[in-house]
C-alpha cells in the first residue's frame, strides 16, 4: 500500500498516523483518532464515545502565551488554569477538575504524551510544561474521562501531542518577539524532504527571557527540537530529540497584606526552579499486510530539576529532652535548648519550652533516567462481516530516581514559652541587629550570626518499573451502532532506598520500601450515528494511578516533610481509582454551525491528597477516602462569511464524597484558632461530605472571535470568565474572613477570605501577511487591565504589611494575576511551499 506523499490529511492524534491509513478510511479529508498513544490506524472520531477536542500548530500561534497550557485555558472545554508556581511556565492545568501541575505535591490527574511518550515525570507524576517547545507542536488533542488505555493517571482525562515533521514545515522561519516585562523571544526552525522523498528533517531552537510582571522573577527559556525521518511503501521511522535548560523565577503565595499597594510584589526571595533535560525518541511503522500495522517506540529521558526556595522559619524544643526534640532529624542537630542561656543568668535553660524563628533556604536535587519500550499491533479487518478495528499493546518503563534535600537556617531569635521568661538572641545578645534575616527586598541573608552549617535532611535512590498490556476494540455493529472495549492491565513496582537514614531496623523515619501495585482497568463504550456528522454516545471507564515514590516517602502524619520533599517514614499508600461515566452528543447544527454537549460523573477511591501537618510548615500524602466530580460541558462553534467563532460553558460540581480531617491553623474554624486556642491547638478542620475541593471554579465561560479582515489580515479576541472559587485552607469551606474566630490579637485580626473572587480576562491577537514571506503579529492580555487573583490559600506570614520582619500574622497568600501587556513580533519565511494560486 503505498504512501502518498502529497496527500492532505488533517490529523487528530495522539500519535502519528500513517497517511497510509488515513486514505483508507476516506477519499476526503477527515478527522481521526488513534485509540491508544501509540501510532495506529486511525479511527473517524464520529465513532469515538468522547468528546475529542484538536488543537492544531496554526491555531497556536495566532494566540497569546507562552505554552501549550495558556493556549488550553483560552480556548477548551473544561479547563482552567493556575500559576501555583507564580511563573507563567509553572502553570497548573484542570480539566474537569483533574490537574496536570509541574509541582510536586500537587495531586495530578492527567497524563500527557508527547509523540507518544509520557511526559509525566515520575517523581511526583508532574508535568513540566517549559520542557515541551510550542513551536514544534503539529497537534494536540485531549481526550475527556479515566480511558485506561493511556495508562497510569489517566483519571481525568489525557493529553497527546504530535510534533512536526520536515513534510509539513518546510523551508527556513525566523522569528523574534518583544514587549512586556522585558520579555523577548526569538525562534529559528528549517525542514525539509530530500528529493527522492523518502528522507524528511525538521531542526528549531527558541530562546526566551524576560524580567516577569512581579519583582525579583526573571525567566530565562531555552528549548531545542530535531526530528530526522525515513519512509518506503511500507515502513517509516522518525528519530527524534526535545531538549531544555531553563531557568524559572516563580516567587509564589503572596500574603494578602503585601498586595495591598504593588500587585507586584513577592513573599520572600528567590525561588528559583532549574529545569535540564534530554528526550530521545525512536518511533517505528510498518504495514504487514494492508490491514495490519506494527508500531513501536524506543525512548530515553534524563532529566536534573534543581529548586532553591527561602521561607519564614519557626521551630519549637522540649527543653526538658533533647533526644526527643531533634528527632534525628540531622537538620536541627544544632539545637539544643538545655544550653541557652534564655534569661541572662549565666545559667542554662531546663525545663519549658524554646522557640527558634529566622529563615530558611531549602534546596532540592531531583535526577531521573528513564528508558522505555512500546509495541503495538492494529488490526483493521472486518469481524463477523463487520467494520472492526483492534488494537493489542504492551508498554515497559524503568526509571531510576536521585532526590536530595538539605537546609541552610538563618536563626533570628529563640524564645522559651511563657512560662519560662526571658528571650535569646543569636550569638547569645540581645543586639536586634541579629534579628536580620532579610534584607529590605525580602531576599534571604546567608551571613550573619544566626547563620548555620547547611546539612542535608533527606537523601532518597529510587527505582520505580512500569509494566503494560493493553488491548482496544471498535466493532460497528451496524453503520449506525458502535461498540467500543478495551481493558489496559498495569503493574508498578516502586523501589525506595534510603541514602541518610538507612533501613527501617536503623530509623522509624527510613524511606526504605517496596510497593508494587496491580490493576487491570476496563473502558466501555457505545455510540450511535444517526447522520453522518452527528453521534450520541456513552461510556464508562476505570483507570488508575500508583503512588510515586515522594508520595509514598512522605506518608507519615508523626513524621510530617516539607515540600518540596523533606521525606520520613512511608507507610503504604493505596493507589487511586477513578471511574468515570459520560454521556454526550455531538453534530452540525447547519453546514457552518457545530455544537457539543455532555454530561459526566466521576468518582475518585482512594484519593491521594497533601495534607498539611500541625508542625507548622508540613504535611504528609493520605489516602483520604472518596472524591467526586460531576458536570456539564456545552460547545457552539462555526463560522459566517469572514468570522470564526467558539464558545463554551462549563459546570463542575466537585467534591469530598467523605468526611476528611484537615489542618489549616488559619481557618477561623479550626481547633486552637483565635484568643482561647483549644488544649491542642491542632488546627483542625474537617470537611463534610459534599463540601467543594478547593481551586476549582465552578463555572467557566469561552468565547474565542476571528475576523478575516482582508486576505492578509486578521484580528480576533478570546473572552474567559471564571466564577468564584474556595482556596486551600479552606477545605470545609466555612471560614470567616475577620470573623471572631480569628481572635482579637492584632497579630490574627485580619485573617483573609476564604475564596477567591470571580473574574474575566480578555485577550487580543492580530497577524498580517507583509509579503515577500515578512509577516507581522501582535497579541495583548488583559487588555481591560481587570485585577484578578489565580490562586489562594490561607496561611501565617512573619512581615508587616510594611515587609518587616517579626511580626506574625495569619493572612490569606494569593497569586495574583497578570496586568495589561502586549507583544510585538515578525517572522519572516523562504523556502517552503510555494502559495497556491487561484
Amino acid at each position: 500500500m503505498k504512501l502518498k506523499l502529497s496527500a492532505i490529511v488533517a490529523l487528530a492524534l495522539a500519535s502519528s498516523v500513517s497517511l497510509g491509513a488515513a486514505e483508507k478510511l476516506s477519499t476526503s479529508t477527515i478527522n481521526v483518532y488513534s485509540a491508544s498513544p501509540l501510532p495506529s490506524i486511525g479511527l473517524p472520531l464520529n465513532v469515538v464515545p468522547a468528546n475529542i477536542q484538536i488543537v492544531k500548530s496554526k491555531d497556536l500561534n495566532n494566540q497569546a502565551g507562552v505554552s501549550i497550557a495558556d493556549y488550553m485555558n483560552n480556548n477548551m472545554q473544561g479547563v482552567s488554569i493556575a500559576e501555583m508556581g507564580g511563573n507563567p511556565y509553572q502553570l497548573e492545568v484542570n480539566f474537569r477538575g483533574y490537574s496536570a501541575s509541574p509541582l510536586l505535591g500537587n495531586a495530578q490527574g492527567i497524563s500527557v504524551f508527547v509523540d507518544g511518550v509520557r511526559a509525566n515525570e515520575p517523581f511526583g507524576d508532574i508535568t513540566s510544561w517549559d520542557k515541551i517547545p510550542n513551536f514544534a507542536i503539529k497537534s494536540m488533542q485531549m481526550v475527556p474521562g479515566s480511558n485506561p488505555i493511556y495508562g497510569l493517571n489517566t483519571l481525568g482525562g489525557a493529553m497527546a501531542i504530535q510534533t512536526k515533521s520536515g513534510r509539513e514545515a518546510k523551508g527556513l522561519g525566523v522569528e523574534f518577539e518583544a514587549g512586556s516585562w522585558g520579555r523577548q523571544r526569538s525562534l529559528a526552525e528549517f525542514g525539509g524532504v530530500s528529493k527522492d522523498g523518502s528522507v524528511d528533517y525538521y531542526f528549531g531552537a527558541q530562546h526566551t527571557k524576560e524580567d516577569g510582571w512581579r519583582k525579583f522573577s526573571p525567566t530565562q527559556i531555552n528549548q531545542t527540537f530535531g526530528k530526522v525521518g525515513w519512509q518506503n511503501e511500507n515502513s517509516k521511522i522518525n528519530l527524534g530529540y526535545m531538549g531544555a535548560d531553563n531557568k524559572l523565577g516563580g516567587n509564589g503565595f503572596t500574603p494578602q497584606n503585601l498586595l495591598s499597594g504593588d500587585r507586584d510584589q513577592i513573599h520572600t526571595q528567590p525561588d528559583i526552579t532549574n529545569n535540564y533535560s534530554h528526550q530521545f525518541t525512536l518511533n517505528g511503522e510498518h504495514w504487514l499486510n494492508k490491514d495490519a500495522l506494527f508500531s513501536g517506540t524506543a525512548y530515553y529521558k534524563h532529566s536534573n530539576r534543581n529548586t532553591k526556595n527561602p521561607d519564614a522559619w519557626e521551630h519549637d524544643l522540649d527543653g526538658d529532652d533533647d533526644s526527643t526534640d531533634v528527632e534525628t532529624d540531622p537538620t536541627y542537630a544544632f539545637l539544643n535548648c538545655n544550653s541557652l542561656d534564655l534569661i541572662g543568668d549565666g545559667l542554662g535553660h531546663d525545663g519549658g519550652e524554646c522557640e527558634f524563628t529566622g529563615a530558611v533556604l531549602n534546596r532540592t536535587k531531583t535526577k531521573q533516567k528513564t528508558y522505555g519500550l512500546q509495541g503495538q499491533l492494529a488490526f483493521n479487518q472486518d469481524l463477523w462481516g463487520k467494520k472492526n478495528q483492534l488494537v493489542l499493546g504492551s508498554v515497559f518503563e524503568y526509571t531510576k530516581i536521585d532526590f536530595k534535600q538539605s537546609a541552610l537556617i538563618h536563626v533570628a531569635d529563640m524564645e522559651p514559652n511563657e512560662t519560662a521568661g526571658g528571650a535569646f538572641r543569636a550569638a547569645t545578645t540581645t543586639d536586634d541587629s541579629n534579628n536580620l534575616v532579610f534584607d529590605a527586598n525580602r531576599a534571604m541573608l546567608f551571613s550573619g550570626a544566626g547563620i548555620q552549617p547547611e546539612t542535608q535532611n533527606t537523601g532518597l535512590k529510587g527505582k520505580q518499573y512500569q509494566v503494560s498490556l493493553f488491548a482496544n476494540d471498535t466493532l460497528s455493529v451496524t453503520d449506525k451502532w458502535h461498540v467500543n472495549a478495551g481493558a489496559r492491565l498495569n503493574y508498578t513496582k516502586v523501589d525506595n532506598i534510603d541514602t541518610l537514614r538507612g533501613s527501617h531496623s536503623v530509623s522509624q523515619q527510613s524511606l526504605t520500601a517496596k510497593d508494587s501495585y496491580v490493576r487491570l482497568n476496563p473502558t466501555l463504550g457505545l455510540t450511535y450515528t444517526p447522520q453522518d456528522k452527528q453521534a450520541i454516545y456513552t461510556s464508562y471507564s476505570e483507570s488508575s494511578r500508583a503512588p510515586t515514590s515522594i508520595e509514598l516517602g512522605c506518608s507519615n502524619p508523626n513524621f510530617p516533610c516539607l515540600l518540596p520533599a523533606a521525606m520520613a517514614d512511608d507507610p503504604p499508600l493505596k493507589q487511586v481509582v477513578a471511574k468515570t461515566y459520560e454521556f454526550g452528543t455531538r453534530g452540525d447544527l447547519t453546514e457552518n454551525i457545530r455544537w457539543n454537549a455532555s454530561v459526566y460523573h466521576a468518582m475518585n477511591h482512594d484519593d491521594i491528597i497533601f495534607k498539611a501537618s500541625a508542625v507548622r510548615g508540613r504535611g504528609y500524602f493520605d489516602n483520604v477516602g472518596r472524591t467526586k466530580r460531576q458536570g456539564i460541558d456545552v460547545g457552539l462553534g462555526g463560522n459566517i462569511d469572514k468570522f470564526t467563532w467558539n464558545a463554551s460553558y462549563g459546570y463542575i460540581r466537585a467534591t469530598y464524597d467523605n468526611d476528611v480531617d484537615f489542618v489549616s491553623l488559619s481557618n477561623s474554624t479550626a481547633t486552637g484558632s483565635g484568643d482561647n486556642p483549644s488544649p491542642d491547638g491542632s488546627g483542625l478542620i474537617t470537611a463534610r461530605k459534599g463540601a467543594n475541593l478547593p481551586m476549582i471554579p465552578e463555572h467557566q465561560l469561552k468565547l474565542r472571535l476571528q475576523y478575516q479582515a482582508t486576505q492578509d489580515w486578521s484580528f480576533g479576541g478570546n473572552l474567559v470568565a471564571y466564577s468564584s472559587q474556595y482556596v486551600w485552607g479552606n477545605e470545609n469551606n466555612r471560614h470567616q474572613a475577620n470573623s471572631a474566630n480569628c481572635g482579637t490579637d492584632s497579630r490574627w485580626a485580619a485573617c483573609g477570605d476564604g475564596k477567591l473572587d470571580s473574574y474575566f480576562v480578555v485577550n487580543l491577537d492580530t497577524q498580517y501577511n507583509i509579503g515577500k514571506g515578512w509577516k507581522a503579529f501582535a497579541k495583548a492580555t488583559n487588555v481591560f487591565d481587570h485585577e484578578y487573583d489565580m490562586s489562594g490559600r490561607l496561611a501565617e506570614t512573619s512581615f508587616s504589611n510594611a515587609g518587616v520582619f517579626g511580626t506574625e500574622t495569619r493572612q490569606l497568600g494569593l497569586i495574583p494575576g497578570s496586568p495589561r501587556a502586549g507583544w510585538l513580533g515578525f517572522r519572516y519565511e523562504f523556502g517552503g511551499e510555494e502559495p497556491k494560486k487561484d
